[in-house]
């Protein structure tokens, strides 16, 4: 089956989880620019979150426009990823308002491994449907990069417990990886 109605469906799903994101920043209570150092962890999670969710959604199309159709099991992965980012906004919620806090500095973590762990499963899927040789097949081979942020996420869970503010620099080193855009797929389809 076509991949369009997916891609659709992603788009929109990750669109309403920035809104959500969005609107639940809340302005300072005064009006004076001091008054700005109360909302700033919460806008610093938020920050943090949209870039994560930005880049679920460029690696997700880039993913999609390296395979020809989709199947069942495909449509199920897909929706199990979408569950998981739309997580993000209460973790993100969550962490804003205790941001050196072990247990919002962790369930955040455990958001971020289901999602990379989603986004693996999506990606297996996805290569099984197109074969080994597929393009999707060949720009991911060797993955180091999804793999290791997935090990970083376990081991930032576990910092939470210990140093929150360890576990938010892995946070931040990770997407400080993946906002470099990942050109594989781009090499392997020949579009520059």
């Amino acid at each position: 089956m076509g991949k369009g109605r997916v891609e659709a469906f992603s788009d929109g799903v990750i669109a309403i989880i920035i809104t959500i994101m969005v609107l639940e920043l809340k302005a300072p209570m005064g009006e004076h620019l001091h008054d700005l150092r109360s909302v700033l962890p919460a806008f610093a999670a938020y920050v943090l979150s949209f870039v994560y969710v930005g880049i679920y959604w460029n690696n997700h199309h880039h993913m999609l426009h390296a395979v020809r159709s989709v199947n069942g099991p495909v449509l199920w992965a897909n929706l199990h990823l979408l569950f998981w980012l739309s997580t993000v906004p209460f973790a993100t919620a969550w962490l804003g308002e205790h941001p050196l806090a072990s247990a919002p500095a962790a369930a955040y973590g455990v958001v971020l491994l289901m999602c990379s762990l989603a986004y693996l499963l999506l990606q297996t899927l996805l290569i099984r449907h197109e074969g080994p040789e597929s393009a999707l097949a060949l720009a991911v081979r060797g993955d180091l990069k999804g793999r290791g942020s997935s090990i970083l996420y376990l081991i930032a869970v576990g910092a939470a417990f210990v140093l929150p503010a360890v576990s938010l620099l892995i946070y931040v080193a990770v997407a400080a990886v993946w906002f470099i855009p990942d050109r594989r797929v781009e090499r392997q389809l020949g579009v520059s």
